[in-house]
């Protein structure tokens, strides 16, 4: 087996992965990701026990139980760059012999699931309520970078929206992946579902003017007025399909929970952001420790 140069696995004196500063069995193979590193005790707080609390930038780890489930709750910051390396570096430390330098012979898959804020696209999506994400659709390009793989309806929805949009014309090529199946089933109840898109930033790239000029002014239009069959884009936030799609590639099942603070065609904005999130961890934490 070909071992992998130091220069591409980085570990440090105390045997951690270099960004995230966790050691194997420092990580759960129940992840949640939330982008805020605030939020990381907003959930572990939850927690009947916490074994480790670890810290390195923005990337902070508590890795615990509820009752019987064992469960890693990770900081990512914002932006599909910083999920490159957090999805990348939580899949080493669970395929990935730190001794020998080596992918292990068998691997394993991890549950990975965000909870997070996103912005609504459909007028009947409150601020305040939960989407649970049925695909990542990504602006942002960062798994044009990776051999992307797509299925049959994955490349039909994205055609579809390439001739909707035309958004594959100067803007890089959008790409799509599904939600872990095992992991969606659980969220209907309390949820709605659709597509979420992934932006590369967060004024330009979802619309907002502040004092630059947008070159596709009237992006957010067409996010909502995209359909697909029964698939419509309910939100649109900056790390869902990289997470979705560097997930499925690496193997692993994966889901994006988010809480609504803003209705970007209703231009309403939630009242308290901070109690939304607070109530989709309440919500989702005891569906979590319950899935096998």
């Amino acid at each position: 087996m070909q071992k992998i140069l130091d220069s591409e696995l980085i570990i440090n004196k105390r045997g951690a992965i270099y960004h995230l500063d966790v050691r194997p069995e420092e990580l759960a193979d129940t992840v949640l990701t939330v982008g805020d590193p605030d939020r990381v005790a907003m959930v572990s707080k939850y927690f009947d026990s916490v074994e480790h609390r670890l810290q390195h930038r923005e990337f902070i780890t508590h890795t615990g139980y509820i009752g019987k489930k064992r469960i890693s709750v990770v900081s990512t910051g914002i932006g599909p760059d910083n999920i490159d390396i957090v999805i990348n570096e939580l899949d080493a430390l669970k395929n990935i012999d730190f001794e020998s330098r080596t992918i292990k012979p068998v691997l394993s898959s991890l549950n990975i699931i965000r909870l997070g804020t996103s912005g609504a696209l459909q007028a009947d999506i409150p601020v305040d309520s939960f989407v649970a994400s049925t695909h990542g659709l990504g602006l942002d390009n960062l798994l044009n970078f990776y051999r992307l793989e797509q299925n049959e309806e994955e490349n039909a929805i994205l055609q579809s929206f390439f001739t909707h949009t035309q958004l594959h014309s100067g803007h890089g090529l959008p790409y799509i992946s599904s939600a872990g199946v095992h992991l969606l089933k659980n969220f209907v109840e309390g949820f709605h579902q659709g597509i979420t898109v992934t932006c590369p930033g967060f004024y330009g790239p979802q619309g907002r003017i502040l004092r630059l000029g947008l070159k596709n002014p009237l992006l957010v239009d067409k996010l909502t007025t995209f359909q697909f069959g029964n698939y419509k884009i309910t939100n649109f936030e900056m790390e869902t399909s990289a997470i979705y799609g560097l997930g499925k590639l690496l193997g692993h099942q994966c889901l994006a929970l988010n809480a609504i603070v803003a209705n970007r065609v209703n231009k309403t904005f939630s009242g308290d952001g901070q109690k939304a999130v607070e109530s989709l961890i309440q919500k989702a934490l005891p569906i979590i420790a319950n899935i096998d």
